[in-house]
């Protein structure tokens, strides 16, 4: 069973950038897919960012691709998502997840057995 802790949500003015931290409990961590997606008032969770193998880049959403990175940190059980050029509509809770390790990594929430608490993230025009 693998626990995830997000942080670094926030408020954050358009424009500007927040990154969010993604802690796992697992030993294992790096046998899993991690990914990030969100949910606004009203809306289905959507995906945002997969990540499979930390030396390989990132697969992501076209609304967010050339704005956010997706890392992670094996050896710190972490994944992180780094948020820049922030818009209105970035506003959402954002849930980190993780899965079974495949490539490439699975872009809807039905390939993700394990999920966050999730973290507010506001954007204010």
């Amino acid at each position: 069973q693998v626990q995830l802790v997000e942080s670094g949500g926030g408020v954050v003015q358009a424009g500007g950038s927040l990154r969010l931290s993604c802690a796992g409990s697992e030993r294992t961590f790096s046998t899993y897919n991690m990914g990030w997606f969100r949910q606004a008032p009203g809306k289905e969770r959507e995906f945002v960012a997969a990540i499979v193998w930390s030396d390989r880049p990132g697969y992501y959403s076209n609304s967010v691709k050339d704005r956010f990175t997706i890392s992670r940190d094996n050896a710190k059980n972490t994944v992180y998502l780094q948020m820049n050029s922030l818009k209105s509509e970035d506003t959402a809770v954002y849930y980190c997840a993780a899965g079974r390790l495949r490539f490439p990594p699975v872009v809807t929430s039905q390939g993700y057995d394990y999920w966050g608490q999730g973290t507010q993230v506001t954007v204010s025009s």
